[in-house]
């Protein structure tokens, strides 16, 4: 496996719902660590103080091994669970996704609460963009100048993205693939400097 599905860094997923007076505010957005989920969420509980809640999940990594949910307060597992729920359903990682609750005066009870969290969610993911990222993995090559037409060959046919280049007497190239593609790319240049 070598793609991902995450969501765009352009734009902030956002979702709004009501369920018994109590209004939900939701957002998506792209993280790439848990640094970067810890400032967020410490800036949504500052923008919102006067929410009684600041929910979140998350999940990280291609692998989609590193996640984590938060009830912040409420009962457990009816805010952090129900919020990683939609972003697995959606089999998406890289991202975060923070629920903001001001409490109407009618209390939900757990399936209420589950439902309220889980649709909030929902609305937040399915505004963002859903984008789908190859894994890549990087190669350097070094070979002398009477060898550019080979190198340059091999590029042209495998479609690596060139990362960067230098040209003098030795050339060095460094190209990123898809990881499926990688061992192949090595193959075929490690066979150009035997010839």
């Amino acid at each position: 496996m070598d793609s991902y599905k995450t969501i765009s860094e352009k734009k902030i997923g956002e979702g709004y719902i009501t369920e018994k007076r109590s209004k939900f505010l939701a957002y998506a957005h792209h993280v790439e660590t848990v640094e970067q989920v810890k400032e967020i969420v410490a800036t949504y509980r500052k923008k919102y103080f006067d929410a009684r809640h600041v929910c979140w999940a998350y999940m990280l990594g291609p692998e989609r091994t590193e996640f984590r949910g938060n009830d912040d307060g409420e009962p457990s597992s009816t805010a952090g669970k129900p919020i990683l729920g939609q972003i697995n359903s959606n089999e998406l990682t890289n991202i975060l996704v923070v629920v903001i609750r001001y409490f109407g005066g009618v209390l939900l009870g757990t399936s209420g609460l589950i439902v309220a969290y889980k649709t909030a969610a929902a609305e937040a993911i399915a505004d963002a963009e859903i984008e789908t990222r190859l894994i890549e993995e990087e190669l350097t090559y070094t070979f002398t100048y009477p060898m550019m037409n080979d190198v340059m060959r091999i590029v042209k046919d495998m479609q690596p993205r060139i990362v960067s280049q230098t040209f003098d007497n030795t050339c060095e190239i460094r190209l990123a693939i898809r990881k499926s593609q990688f061992e192949a790319l090595k193959a075929k240049l490690s066979k150009l400097s035997f010839e």
